[in-house]
Parts: structure tokens; sequence; C-alpha cells
């Protein structure tokens, strides 16, 4: 393991090769994990992370110094209570918190790679981050569980590893990614490589960041994470500091205002080539067609209880997509539970303070717990 500005890394020696037919090795995977492993290892969490996540999952991120991205529900006494389970959360493959992506160096080279970094899938993302549970010694998970993206790679995981954790945790996920979601994710993309500092990909050799073009990519993205609701309620028609409209081409509204500073934070921790890579997994994910159209077939090795979860407002990872997942699920007998969360924060619902969500993942956690020990 090396530990080098606060981020561990763990060097995967063996061959990986990736779903584009290139072959890794000798990789960093960077993670950090909270709470204790117990002497039966027994109680380890594995926790996937969304598009813009890391894997500082609560406390203070070393490297930004603001809340983890799952401070809400991961921490003593939380729903993910570090005084009961081990948390484990990994920076993906394709990264830019320092795992292996195309911000680091060509072996062959030296020369960082930028978009010659092959391009990797959710599955690739799953089978690196496999090796922390031999890196710990952890035979069986406890519990797998992720939002979003996050849940992307939960399904993926049990997927691969049937026998490798006792429960399932997607929350506001999906089993393949619709056109809708594809064409969002290509307008951010598109953003990003017409920013001139983009540089096709080589922005690194000069010193050069492609910020303008990040931080559009952000905005848009930022908005299919709310609800019309919540923006409506937040921000509505409200003005910037002012009276009256300017007649130009400031920000003259609150909600300008705020998706201008959300792409401005964003692009001073966030790798312009990381989102190109990490976006086309996603947009590549489609579970159901690793198992010839047949989602049921993915899960059926599985012995492994699931908790879905999704939320009224999210038209990203809307709940008929999730129901669809159960529905999978049910086909083959599966034991599977379902929630829809009342909410009006959209996608982002997962990551926030909303009581209910907390509720649900608390008590189906401590539930599961209290039968593991019995």
């Amino acid at each position: 393991m090396n530990t080098e500005n606060n981020i561990k890394t763990l060097i995967i020696k063996k061959p990986l090769k990736l779903d584009c037919g290139k072959v890794i090795k000798d990789f960093p995977i960077a993670y950090e994990t909270y709470g204790s492993l117990n002497s039966k290892k027994d109680n380890a969490i594995l926790v996937f992370h969304a598009l813009t996540g890391d894997q500082f999952v609560t406390g203070i991120n070393p490297i930004t110094k603001k809340d983890g991205w799952w401070s809400y529900a991961v921490g003593p006494d939380k729903a993910i209570d570090t005084n009961k389970y081990f948390v484990i959360c990994s920076n993906v493959l394709g990264g830019c918190m320092g795992s292996y992506g195309p911000s680091h160096k060509d072996p062959d080279n030296q020369n960082i790679f930028g978009t010659n970094f092959p391009v990797i899938t959710i599955n690739d993302m799953v089978n690196a981050q496999y090796n922390l549970l031999d890196h710990f010694g952890i035979d069986k998970l406890f519990s797998i569980a992720g939002g979003s993206m996050g849940g992307m790679q939960v399904l993926q995981f049990i997927s691969n590893f049937p026998e490798k954790s006792k429960t399932v945790i997607p929350i506001a996920t999906t089993s393949s990614h619709s056109a809708q979601n594809i064409a969002f994710n290509e307008l951010g993309r598109q953003a990003i490589t017409a920013d001139s500092d983009w540089n096709d990909g080589n922005y690194n050799k000069k010193n050069l960041n492609p910020g303008k073009g990040l931080a559009v990519a952000r905005m848009a993205a930022h908005i299919t994470y709310l609800s019309k609701k919540g923006l409506q309620e937040k921000f509505g028609r409200k003005l910037q500091e002012r009276e009256d409209l300017k007649f130009g081409f400031d920000a003259d509204f609150q909600i300008e205002s705020y998706l201008r500073y959300q792409g401005s934070v964003f692009v001073d921790r966030f790798d312009a080539n990381s989102y190109l890579y990490i976006t086309r997994a996603m947009d590549y994910f489609d579970l159901a067609k690793q198992f010839k159209g047949n989602l049921s077939e993915a899960f059926i090795n599985t012995k492994a209880k699931f908790f879905i979860i999704s939320f009224t407002s999210d038209w990203l990872y809307p709940t008929q997509e999730n129901k669809d997942i159960v529905i999978a699920l049910n086909s083959i007998g599966a034991d599977v539970g379902f929630v829809e969360i009342k909410s009006d924060k959209g996608h982002d619902s997962f990551l926030l303070d909303v009581p209910d969500f907390l509720n649900a993942l608390k008590n189906f956690l401590d539930k599961s717990y209290i039968e593991n020990k019995s």
C-alpha cells in the first residue's frame, strides 16, 4: 500500500483484461476505509461512488477540504454505522483521485495518457475493485451499496461475484443507460472537446485546462440531478442580488448564478478526460445485453438479499427503471425488497438529508445485521 498526499493506493500487480481488449497491470486503485474490520471479517460494506464522487465517502475530504459525498448516510450512528461496519470505497478506474486513469503516465513512454488511456466500462471498474477484498482478506462482504453509477457497479458486482455479498443495495439506478441519459452525457462530452484548451485530450502536456467546457458539462449534468419542483421552490424566477433585469448576459437569475458556481467549483476538483471516460462507461452499461437480453440471468446465481431504492422526483433514473430490476429479481424468486421514497430533491436525493431514505437504509442494514448474527 502506498500513501501519498493523504491518498491510499493499492497497486494491482496481476493483469486485468479490459472489455476493450487491452490488458493493464501494476496499476493503482485509490481507496479509503471507515470503521474497523471485525475478527470474523464479516462486517465489511463496499460502497461504490457515482460519476463525480471519489473514495472519500464521509468526514472531511483531505483533498477538497469539504464534506465527503455521503456524509449524511455514513458515519458513527448513521444509516451505514461505522461503529458496526467496516466501509470500503475506492476511486473508480478512469477516475482522477488516485486510481489509474487518463491523467496517469503511460508506462511504455512516460507520457501522460490523455485520450490514449484505454476506454473502460462499469465491468472493468468492478473487476479492478474486487482486488480490495483480497487485500483485506475478506471472503464475503456484508453488503454492497451505491447510488446512480454506484448502483450500476453494485448490480455488476453481484452479477460477476454472486457469492461475495450477503446484501445488495442499488439506489436510484438503472440496468442500462437510456437514450436520454446517453444524450445528456454526449452534451457534456461535446462541451469539453469543443473547448480549445482541451487540445485533443493533451492539455496536461501544455499546462492547459479545458475548464470552460468542463464547467458547462457539469452545469448541464447538474440540472438532471434536480427536479423541476425543487428548482422552482428553491429559485423560482428570483433575481440575483438586484431589483430588476440588467438586459444583458450576466447572471440575472439566482438559478443561473447557482449553476455557474457549481461549474466553477467542479473544475477545481475534477479532470476533464476522466469525465469523458466515466460518462462513456455509464453509456456502455447494459447488464441485460451481457446475458442475451435477459436481465434475470444476471442474478440467477446469487442468494443475496436485495433492497432497491428509488425516489419519486428522480427523472434521470426514474422509479420504473428501478422497478424493472425488481421485476427481473422477482422472476427468479430472489429475496428482494423495494421502496420508493417521496422526495422533491430529484436524483440527488440519495446524497442529501432525506430522512425517509436514510431511515429505510438504516432499518434494512440493521435488520440484516441482526439476522446475520443470529
